[in-house]
């Protein structure tokens, strides 16, 4: 997880899991013979810590993490826990929050890096986040009959989504098209890159 979050610009972080156990005269044994509270998820309370900064102690994370940091630790631990987890379908519902155009990027490869062996479903308004999706979606909203419903169009054509992508950048002018296009064609040698590095790494004898 530590690694995984440097990648995303948290390098001085420090992340643990605490384990904790509260007596309990009317619990479950645990192997030292004692007595333990219990519920569903055993007699172990576990909690996420965290420090962001380089001289900050180790405190909950529900307590001390920004949207920002928290959408980059659910991503990390997302990240590493896929690799023993046969979820199929993995939705993340604005994971942009708090980050911007620099990380967009990074989180748009890592995201796109667990689409190996599942399935990933990502609402985003980041343009380099965006970029990296192998399907693109158009959402929006429209009041029908006094109820709002919601449309899905299907962004398959490239000039459709680089306009799209122009549109998320704020930007619809020449400049912002161009600027589209680059975004575009950068996820998609990096895609073509990290596919490249899979097939090598599968290569390699086992030692």
């Amino acid at each position: 997880v530590v690694r995984e979050l440097a990648d995303l610009r948290m390098e001085q972080s420090k992340f643990e899991v605490s384990r904790t156990r509260k007596l309990d005269p009317d619990g479950a044994y645990g192997k030292d013979g004692k007595r333990y509270k219990f519920d569903a998820s055993g007699i172990e309370e576990v909690e996420f810590l965290l420090s962001a900064n380089p001289g900050e102690p180790l405190r909950p994370l529900v307590k001390v993490a920004s949207g920002g940091e928290a959408a980059r630790i659910m991503l990390a631990l997302k990240k590493v826990l896929t690799q023993a987890d046969y979820t199929p379908t993995l939705i993340f519902d604005e994971i942009d929050t708090g980050i911007g155009g620099r990380l967009g990027a990074v989180v748009g490869e890592k995201l796109w890096t667990l689409t190996d062996g599942h399935q990933v479903l990502c609402v985003t308004h980041l343009p380099q986040l965006a970029s990296f999706g192998d399907k693109h979606f158009h959402v929006t909203k429209q009041i029908v009959n006094q109820r709002t419903t919601s449309h899905l169009t299907v962004l398959d054509q490239e000039t459709t989504r680089i306009t799209e992508l122009a549109e998320m950048l704020g930007a619809l002018g020449e400049s912002g098209l161009e600027s589209a296009r680059a975004l575009l064609t950068e996820a998609h040698q990096r895609k073509d890159q990290m596919v490249k590095e899979v097939e090598l790494e599968r290569q390699q004898p086992p030692f």
